[in-house]
């Protein structure tokens, strides 16, 4: 990746957390969701970025990559000023480029998905530019119903920036995609193993957003508890079968987080279960889940694909890891309620993301582009 398309994605991310504390150092009489900027910034518009990247396969950034990533953040600038026609209308110019992408390097219809001796790591790779397209999709028929149409009135979570959250997953699959490009073929039990872990992660989180969707708890709960075993066998694959490379102890950090993230979870539900719930008392453990979530786990894989050709990186993996869980479990979420931890936070995370970003290479990766 090219020096200045990664200054630029410095830029772009820190931006984006920033933007998660800005109701700090605002009047409350502004009207506007800066947590609409915050998700959109990271998720969509850097994360989409690079995971185009990945699927190009090529050192240069193309000029489609260009074209999405001002698309989206003017999707972005537009969403966050509630203004919904040009939203939908870059939508699919957005939908087009990533499906043309997936296209050229899987097929229209997803028929990997079913087959066993396909690279599980290129299953993953392929949803994730599915779900980001359908993320895309799915988003733009919620502002046609909410804003325009009013067919389905009838769930309160049927809101748009529940799926704006969605465009995590994306992300989300990709590290997977990349972790599982880490783990050796060790013979048909751990084939299906890796393959049992796909559809428990995909299957298990559309069930869930479902779930969501239709405000059952206690299917949540059975459905979290359920990724979380994924998740367990899934880092133990990694352990037991992954290069000993550098990227691996960063996947593995990784992992820790997306743990994390099932925990803080479950626990929320849980409290959501209780009689006397109030979101609001509750919302500093949705920070911490979702932090954890995008600035831990995913910031992860993002990292690693924005230096694929570089590694391993001249840097102490440990210290770095340790700084990157100290600024994303604490600083970060103390940074909602206090300014002088908004700062912290985000002086550090620059600090995390310049270091990856930008520390010197030794050698060319050995890890190759899913399929």
């Amino acid at each position: 990746m090219s020096l200045r398309f990664r200054i630029f994605l410095l830029m772009l991310m820190s931006l984006a957390l920033f933007f998660g504390y800005l109701n700090l150092f605002i009047p409350e009489t502004i009207p506007y969701n800066f947590d609409r900027l915050h998700i959109f910034l990271f998720n969509l518009c850097s994360g989409g970025s690079i995971i185009l990247y990945f699927t190009e396969g090529r050192q240069k950034v193309s000029p489609k990559i260009i074209v999405f990533l001002v698309m989206a953040i003017i999707y972005a600038i537009f969403a966050f000023f509630q203004i919904y026609i040009p939203v939908l209308i870059i939508t699919l110019v957005l939908v087009a480029i990533v499906e043309s992408s997936r296209i050229k390097k899987f097929s229209f219809f997803p028929f990997d998905f079913f087959k066993s001796k396909v690279p599980v790591s290129a299953k993953f790779h392929q949803a994730s530019l599915l779900c980001l397209s359908m993320g895309l999709v799915i988003s733009g028929l919620v502002i046609l119903n909410n804003e325009y149409f009013f067919i389905l009135v009838s769930f309160p979570k049927l809101q748009l920036d529940t799926f704006f959250l969605g465009f995590s997953f994306p992300l989300s699959l990709i590290t997977m995609s990349l972790l599982f490009s880490l783990m050796k073929d060790n013979g048909r039990p751990i084939r299906w193993m890796k393959n049992i872990g796909f559809w428990f992660v995909n299957l298990g989180v559309i069930i869930f957003f479902m779930f969501i969707i239709f405000e059952k708890l206690m299917p949540q709960v059975f459905v979290t508890s359920i990724l979380f075993g994924a998740v367990i066998m899934i880092l133990y694959l990694l352990v037991r079968l992954g290069d000993d490379l550098q990227q691996k102890a960063f996947l593995i950090s990784g992992m820790g987080f997306l743990l994390y993230t099932a925990l803080t979870g479950i626990l929320y539900i849980v409290y959501e279960m209780s009689p006397d719930y109030a979101s609001e008392n509750y919302k500093w453990l949705m920070r911490m889940h979702s932090f954890a979530s995008l600035y831990g786990w995913n910031l992860c894989g993002l990292a690693i694909i924005c230096r694929f050709d570089d590694f391993p990186l001249k840097l102490h993996s440990y210290t770095l890891i340790a700084f990157h869980w100290i600024t994303v479990i604490f600083l970060a979420p103390m940074g909602m309620y206090y300014k002088f931890f908004a700062c912290s936070a985000t002086v550090c995370f620059v600090v995390i993301l310049y270091t990856v970003m930008f520390t010197k290479g030794t050698t060319d990766s050995i890890v190759s582009v899913s399929k």
